[in-house]
């Protein structure tokens, strides 16, 4: 039976790890997020429009422990922090290709999409 070690854990099945690595709401959203290059902290919240500001942070740095983001901090005043794919991260890029073009089998036309109105009185 083949071992997978990431960070001092244990996994049995390839899928599994790369599901640790990338599972959850928000972690593939990030990677892919930053595939055009470097963002700020800020730009990525804008992108991710619901995400709090303490779930962004924890995905980041959950993806900086796992060598797929990289932060580089700025000395400057006020602080600049950046985050961009390591190139491991960048090898992910074809996976979340992938998943983007099978969720786009789904998309649906405005036309038909009937938006609920709510009168207020």
């Amino acid at each position: 039976m083949n071992r997978y070690k990431l960070n001092g854990t244990f996994f049995y099945c390839p899928v599994d790890l790369t599901l640790h690595i990338i599972g959850g709401r928000w972690k593939g959203l990030v990677i892919w997020n930053l595939r055009n290059g470097t963002k700020r902290f800020g730009e990525l919240k804008k992108s991710l429009v619901i995400i709090n500001d303490k779930m962004l942070s924890q995905v980041l740095r959950d993806l900086e422990e796992n060598g797929v983001v990289l932060r580089v901090v700025h000395q400057v005043v006020p602080p600049k922090v950046e985050y961009s794919l390591t190139e491991a991260g960048k090898t992910l890029l074809p996976i979340m290709q992938m998943m983007s073009e099978y969720g786009n089998k789904y998309q649906v036309e405005s036309d038909s999409i009937q938006e609920e109105v709510v009168v207020q009185n």
